[in-house]
């Protein structure tokens, strides 16, 4: 790919890739939207907040139960979903459905990743008929390496600091392509068809909160957003304290890196995205920050009402609970689970 240029990305591009997206043979689907108020979830804010589910977004290789019932009773709800641990994903099929659409069938790949976009990587791979390897930082959890493995692609698990040295080794040495996990126009643009389903469903929000680790949902559901028009939306990404790297990138005005440690290891990566930081400068009005008990309480709050959210994907959710989005009063919310990849194992480590 050549030079990656925020000017490449128009409305015309997102919604080519929300088609290809929607007909994806990896199955991809629009995950519902609910009412903040229709569910058991704490608010100490009068605003009127609808919360993204993409917590339920799917994988493929399992079909997903139906739900018909998500504004009725937050009980229903709740009881519904707890029986959904097993089948959840993350928002990164998205991307990859992209991705993939776009590249030579039966490629040998390579990509780095904590575990949610490796887990789509790895089921594209299978499902394209492409070999693929992922690395992958020690600190993530050992069951998703295994699950990743389980569709037949290779996993190395190395320090966060050595991620980019082994991906080159394995483009010059073995001749892979390296397909960016958060840094790809195609990805970004597949990401894109989030931002365009939340306006079906609020067509004009006021304020829209999204996680961002190396900035690729972030800017995908940004340039969405802003490029459809809503040219008054207030867009927040929101990054764990101890991986700041486009808080950083704001400050210094170029994207930077630094060493991450977080318990949301799906937003740590060592630096942040080029093209994501050019489209996040453009559209985004501005980046917050939450700690790690914030994040393990948010978990925590949201499996109490029925919802199996990772940390990563809880962190927009431990951003309005914890007033650091400003001027919320009155306004129309949205909020983005992002992913519900989180085992028993992990779950125990959370507080009751």
């Amino acid at each position: 790919m050549g030079e990656l240029s925020a000017d490449a990305v128009t409305l015309d591009l997102l919604r080519e890739a929300r088609e290809t997206v929607r007909s994806s043979p990896l199955g991809v689907i629009n995950t519902p939207m609910i009412p903040w108020c229709q569910t058991t979830l704490p608010l100490n804010i009068h605003c009127n907040v609808h919360v993204k589910l993409e917590n339920m977004q799917r994988t493929g290789q399992r079909k997903l139960l139906r739900f018909t019932s998500y504004t009725q009773k937050s009980s229903l709800l709740s009881s519904s979903l707890k029986s959904y641990v097993s089948l959840t994903g993350s928002f990164k099929i998205r991307g990859v459905a992209n991705q993939f659409a776009r590249r030579p069938k039966g490629g040998h790949f390579v990509t780095m990743s904590a575990g949610n976009y490796g887990k789509s990587f790895a089921y594209a791979s299978k499902h394209y008929g492409s070999k693929g390897k992922v690395v992958m930082p020690e600190t993530a959890p050992v069951s998703r390496s295994i699950l990743i493995q389980s569709f037949g692609v290779e996993v190395e698990r190395v320090p966060t600091s050595c991620l980019m040295n082994v991906v080159n080794r394995c483009v010059q040495e073995d001749n892979m392509t390296f397909l960016h996990s958060y840094d790809d126009q195609d990805l970004i643009a597949g990401h894109a068809s989030m931002g365009m389903e939340i306006l079906e469903v609020t067509p004009e929000p006021d304020v829209v909160v999204v996680c961002c680790g190396g900035g690729g949902l972030l800017a995908g559901v940004a340039a969405a957003i802003k490029l459809s028009g809503c040219d008054k939306t207030r867009i927040y990404g929101v990054e764990p304290e101890g991986a700041c790297t486009m808080y950083k990138s704001f400050i210094e005005k170029k994207p930077v890196g630094m060493d991450t440690k977080s318990v949301a290891s799906g937003l740590a990566p060592p630096f942040a995205g080029t093209l994501p930081f050019e489209l996040c400068q453009r559209y985004v009005e501005g980046i917050v920050l939450v700690n790690d008990e914030e994040i393990k309480a948010a978990v925590s709050t949201l499996y109490k009402s029925g919802l199996v959210v990772e940390p990563s994907g809880s962190a927009a959710f431990a951003a309005i609970v914890n007033n650091k989005i400003p001027e919320l009063e009155g306004k129309n919310v949205v909020c983005i689970l992002s992913g519900g990849n989180i085992g028993k194992d992990e779950l125990a480590n959370f507080p009751d």
